[in-house]
């Protein structure tokens, strides 16, 4: 295979990704955002708990 064939089968398979539109991005941007919101909420969440356990324990 040659490189001009290399060109032209990757230019056939771009043709055939569905790229998705502004509000599909927008959408899974909010939804990560979302989810990493509540994850982080629940680590600083935990980390208090944890810091007040040690801290009854060793003080």
């Amino acid at each position: 295979m040659n490189l001009n064939t290399q060109f032209k089968n990757a230019k056939a398979e771009l043709t055939k990704v569905i790229f998705p539109t502004k509000g599909q991005v927008k959408q899974a941007y909010i939804a990560v955002m979302i989810v990493v919101a509540v994850v982080a909420a629940f680590l600083a969440l935990v980390d208090l708990v944890m810091s007040s356990i040690m801290t009854a324990i060793l003080g």
